[in-house]
């Protein structure tokens, strides 16, 4: 069972196990590559398709999403199978952050909007936002508060939100 992932650099050629997680039609040259590691602390190399941007290892779900330039991947943790995905050129979301609470949810932002990611990935709820956000970007967590940036929409004013996890509601800060 997969214990942690993180994105990482291309590994020196034949000192890992590498796996390819080809999707079925790809629309790339860039790679992005993960490292992860399992309960016996065996280490091996994934290889996904489009630029890193972020990657959450959620152990409630048994799941790890994988955020690239281009795509949207979920690899199960007990399988090691990439499960599904999602190409940024057919849903027409630009996936900018990715994280997973403390209780092990999946949360996802696009440039606009904060979604709550279910069992399975296209199972999604949006965050209603006190303000109209862009360049939405994820900054850490204080105990169960997601700590935000963005831009209000349309003036471009910096504001800076908590999403509260226990009631999954946004404030401003």
């Amino acid at each position: 069972m997969i214990i942690s992932a993180e994105i990482t650099e291309q590994p020196i050629a034949g000192q890992f196990d590498e796996i390819i997680y080809e999707v079925s039609s790809p629309t790339t040259i860039d790679w992005t590559w993960v490292k992860f590691e399992d309960e016996n602390y065996y280490e091996w190399y994934g290889q996904f398709r489009g630029l890193p941007k972020s990657i959450a290892l959620s152990t409630k779900h048994n799941k790890v999403l994988i955020l690239t330039s281009d795509y949207l991947i979920e690899i199960d943790c007990i399988s090691k199978k990439m499960t599904s995905f999602e190409s940024i050129y057919e849903e027409q979301k630009i996936y900018q952050d990715l994280t997973v609470t403390p209780d092990g949810d999946f949360i996802i932002a696009d440039y606009y909007s904060i979604e709550l990611v279910g069992a399975l990935l296209d199972e999604r709820q949006t965050i209603e936002s006190p303000k109209p956000m862009d360049m939405i970007k994820f900054n850490g967590w204080i105990d169960n508060h997601l700590q935000i940036s963005c831009l209000e929409f349309p003036t471009n004013i910096k504001i800076k939100l908590e999403l509260d996890t226990n009631s999954m509601k946004i404030h401003e800060k």
